[in-house]
């Protein structure tokens, strides 16, 4: 048995104080009772971890169970045998309806139930590209839930106040014995509020909110990008009866630019059209940028798909970690009708060229 509370929660025997309350409480939500009504195996096994949990969680405990010996609450070093004694509420003195409300209700034990925070809301707003590019700040109206104007979010009749509840006498828990441990639930009285309103408040009903519409204005940093998500804490809707408000996440829409293309890795691209013969001799051509526009070389013999690029002229990188570059696509542009005098121009350049085949190497490659 030296192991077998360790077994038990499925860590090592040099688990860390914090392994062993995860795996106590991943395990204890999913046997929880609650969760598997009607499943004695489940309950059992519930039990078991539960126990095991209250002696390994216990340095005093777990010492005396590592050396082999006998621990507070249990006959000898099996804590699953008889002879155990379980105290009120739980193992050795663990109130498990402190536990369960810890777990289920994100903390707290004894004292007054938790304030509940409330919802998080999504919104999206729509950005042209150069917003995007450069950043901007932009308004949004969000309908949401916010505290009562009139009871101040208490759910109380103005010159009235909530009563605390008798049944939980304020913890917003109740915890029902069943055996030799206790099943922690939200209150039925109050539904798990600690309070109860006598004279609800007339505007609200006594929930303490009201539907309102808020607008905020968003500062978009420069660089983002289609789908990025903006947070706002505390811009979402309040928290029932003076519980904090959650948050709000703005998602940007942008709208694609007819010129540039954004690429994975943060830079930009354009297509730029060549002609054959700047294609052939090279030259300077000018080409858009984000801030007007600037010249670049291309070189002579320039192939069909070839790559420019001008550094830093691209949108700042995300952390202000400088700029981006701008790459272009250079594409030669053949013409589907050719004038007369350019029908002529092409017979002659073909000549010039005495009938070079440019696939021979291809075919030659091929065996054909």
């Amino acid at each position: 048995m030296a192991d077998e509370l360790y077994k038990t929660l499925g860590v090592s025997k040099d688990a860390s104080d914090e392994e062993i309350k995860k795996a106590y409480r991943k395990l204890a939500r999913q046997y929880h009772p609650d969760r598997n009504p009607d499943d004695p195996a489940a309950e059992e096994k519930f039990k078991e971890i539960s126990a095991a949990h209250d002696t390994l969680a216990d340095p005093e405990k777990r010492k005396e169970y590592d050396q082999g010996g006998q621990f507070a609450g249990f006959g000898g070093s099996n804590p699953f045998g008889g002879g155990g004694r379980a105290q009120a509420g739980g193992f050795g003195g663990a109130d498990f309806g402190d536990i369960f409300s810890s777990i289920f209700r994100g903390g707290g034990g004894r004292g007054q139930a938790q304030a509940v925070r409330g919802r998080d809301l999504e919104t999206e707003v729509p950005l042209s590209f150069d917003q995007a590019v450069n950043g901007a700040q932009i308004s949004v109206t969000v309908p949401k839930a916010e505290q009562c104007q009139t009871c101040h979010g208490s759910g109380a009749k103005p010159g009235t106040s909530p009563v605390t509840c008798p049944r939980c006498e304020g913890r917003g828990i109740d915890a029902q014995s069943q055996g030799f441990f206790s099943i922690s639930q939200p209150c039925p009285q109050c539904g798990g509020a600690g309070q109860i309103i006598e004279d609800p408040c007339p505007t609200c009903g006594g929930s303490g909110l009201t539907q309102q519409t808020k607008r905020y204005k968003v500062n978009v940093p420069a660089g983002v990008k289609d789908g990025s998500r903006i947070r706002l804490a505390g811009k979402g809707e309040a928290g029932p009866r003076g519980g904090p408000s959650g948050d709000l996440y703005v998602t940007t829409r942008v709208t694609p630019s007819p010129v540039f293309k954004r690429l994975d890795d943060g830079n930009l691209e354009v297509t730029v059209p060549i002609s054959i013969p700047e294609a052939l001799r090279g030259g300077t051509i000018e080409v858009p940028t984000l801030e007007g526009t600037k010249k670049i070389k291309v070189a002579a013999g320039t192939k069909h798909g070839a790559i420019q690029r001008l550094k830093g002229e691209g949108p700042p990188k995300a952390r202000g970690k400088g700029r981006g570059d701008i790459r272009y696509r250079l594409e030669i542009e053949v013409p589907t009708e050719l004038s007369e005098e350019q029908s002529e121009a092409a017979e002659k350049l073909a000549e010039a060229f005495n009938g070079a085949d440019p696939r021979e190497e291809l075919l030659r490659k091929a065996g054909a």
